[in-house]
């Protein structure tokens, strides 16, 4: 029986586009969660197999380590070298060859904290209370012009290289650079969020923390934020995934060391 009590949820809608290339995924096991959205890009063939190849490379690998997992790190890292190379693989394998492409984030949750990961600009969101604590980073074009000074923050949604991103899955052989967070300690109900760029782009983040925060239950809270997500960019609305975990329970005395010594083993 598992020590974590949580309620997870899922949505995804095609927009205006014929083809939808998110995928996402909450995966759960006996003393941890692990959440998986990835985005395959558009203008490269195959996105969308590129992005079901991370949730399925995940979904098999997951259900093979201890948990709760020794090293989280070295866990996601092995996540998205093991994709990485299986998106290179089928593309290689194609007649003739092909170079798919997708961003990904993952969140680990185990021992009352949360640990996440992603390249591109697939967000992770962690909510208190429907305020934002914090969220990861874009690797985008219009990230990196932001840091810059070059452009403001008001100026990344409508600027003509706002879906560029600089880091993905897939393409090179290497794997690109993963940003790995730090454990966070989790509180009863927080929201844990990882969505697509179609899901946050055309939303505020305080509508988002409003809707996850008004006692709505969390898969009819996304398909609400969804939707609106839709409305608001349409009718150039891109793919809207999101998957989350809203954190109930509190985790048996002997379970509250995050930290180990353990090497995690593939």
């Amino acid at each position: 029986m598992s020590s974590m009590s949580f309620d997870t949820g899922h949505t995804s809608l095609p927009g205006t586009r014929t083809l939808n290339q998110d995928r996402c995924a909450a995966l759960e096991a006996r003393d941890a969660l692990l959440l998986v959205l990835a985005d395959g890009l558009g203008g490269h063939p195959k996105g969308e197999k590129a992005a079901q190849i991370v949730v399925d490379t995940c979904t098999e690998a997951f259900r093979e380590v201890t948990t709760p997992v020794p090293r989280p790190k070295l866990l996601l890292k092995h996540l998205f070298l093991l994709a990485h190379r299986r998106i290179v693989r089928f593309g290689q394998s194609q007649e003739p060859a092909i170079v798919p492409r997708t961003t990904a984030v993952l969140a680990l949750v185990q021992k009352g904290a949360a640990f996440w990961a992603h390249v591109g600009d697939s967000r992770c969101y962690l909510f208190r209370s429907g305020r934002l604590l914090t969220r990861t980073i874009d690797h985008s074009q219009v990230e990196r012009l932001r840091s810059q000074g070059i452009i403001s923050a008001g100026e990344c949604n409508t600027h003509p290289q706002r879906n560029l991103v600089t880091r993905c899955l897939g393409g090179a052989r290497s794997l690109p650079e993963v940003e790995y967070s730090k454990p966070v300690r989790l509180c009863s109900n927080d929201v844990l969020l990882l969505c697509s760029d179609g899901f946050w782009e055309p939303l505020g983040t305080g509508e988002i923390g409003h809707i996850l925060n008004n006692g709505t239950p969390l898969n009819q809270a996304l398909d609400q934020l969804a939707r609106k997500a839709e409305k608001a960019a349409w009718p150039d609305c891109d793919n809207t995934s999101a998957v989350a975990c809203r954190w109930l329970g509190k985790i048996p005395r002997d379970h509250r060391n995050t930290k180990s010594d353990e090497t995690f083993r593939p």
